[in-house]
This record gives structure tokens, C-alpha cells and sequence, in this order.
């Protein structure tokens, strides 16, 4: 039985690697962030860009759960796949 991970291997580290990117985008996008709260008439305008980021930043956080489910349950299946493949193998069997 012949079965290669590595193309697997690859595509999870894709994924991972598309997650860390995802995590310093939010990072730039939260640092312009302000933590105060706009009251008022005078500070509209502050109060409407905080909502949109607010919004991107949802976005993109939904998005980094959904990446992070996927590189655990994707790295979960191929380590189960790779312990199959070394128990029908044997100990000679590689990625």
C-alpha cells in the first residue's frame, strides 16, 4: 500500500501559513483601533469609522476561526493517517 502525505503535509502547511497571514493583517487593522468611546453629535464621524472597523474586524476574525478549524481538524486527520500508514507499514514507512 502505497500512500504519499507529503502533497497533505503541504497543503496543511498552506493553510497554517494562510492563517498567520490572516493574524498580522488583523494586527494592522486593530492598531488603528481607538479604545475610547465617541458620544455625541461632535464625534460622528469617529463613531462611524470605529462601527466599520469594528465590522472588518469581525470579518476577519470570523475568518481566522474558520482557518483555525480547519488546520486542527486537516492536521488532526493527517496525523491519524500518518499513524495508519506507519501501523500497516511498519516502522520502515516515511511521510
Amino acid at each position: 500500500m502505497h500512500l504519499d502525505l507529503r502533497p497533505f503535509v503541504t497543503l496543511w502547511l498552506i493553510v497554517i501559513a494562510a492563517l498567520i497571514v490572516v493574524a498580522f493583517r488583523r494586527k494592522s487593522v486593530a492598531v488603528q483601533e481607538d479604545p475610547a468611546l465617541h458620544l455625541g453629535a461632535s464625534h460622528a464621524g469617529t463613531a462611524a469609522e470605529q462601527i466599520a472597523l469594528a465590522k472588518k474586524l469581525g470579518q476577519i476574525d470570523k475568518l481566522m476561526k474558520i482557518l483555525s478549524v480547519v488546520a486542527v481538524v486537516f492536521g488532526l486527520l493527517l496525523g491519524a493517517a500518518a499513524l495508519y500508514k506507519a501501523w500497516v507499514l511498519g516502522p520502515s514507512a516515511g511521510l
